[in-house]
């Protein structure tokens, strides 16, 4: 499976959080929850999920991933050393 950038992942997550905490007002404009489903949706594709639940969790589990990767230590190498016979 692909894995989708980071950035794309984490836009996308804020994006789905902003606009579910305003679709608890029934009062939304339509726009706003078709956004939400097409947000929804994406997300759920980026992640390999099926349910939003599921989605959110694993594009979180990615950021981590993702960010312990930035940060992880890199090992020095050895300069290998030749010496012609």
């Amino acid at each position: 499976m692909l894995k989708p950038h980071p950035l794309v992942l984490r836009n996308l997550l804020e994006r789905y959080e902003s606009l579910a905490g305003r679709s608890v007002n029934t009062a939304e404009p339509i726009g706003v929850r078709r956004e939400l489903e097409d947000v929804t949706y994406t997300l759920c594709v980026s992640t390999g999920t099926r349910d939003v639940r599921s989605a959110v969790a694993a594009a979180r589990g990615m950021l981590e991933e993702a960010f312990a990767a930035s940060v992880a230590p890199v090992e020095p190498r050895t300069p290998s050393i030749t010496t012609a016979a």
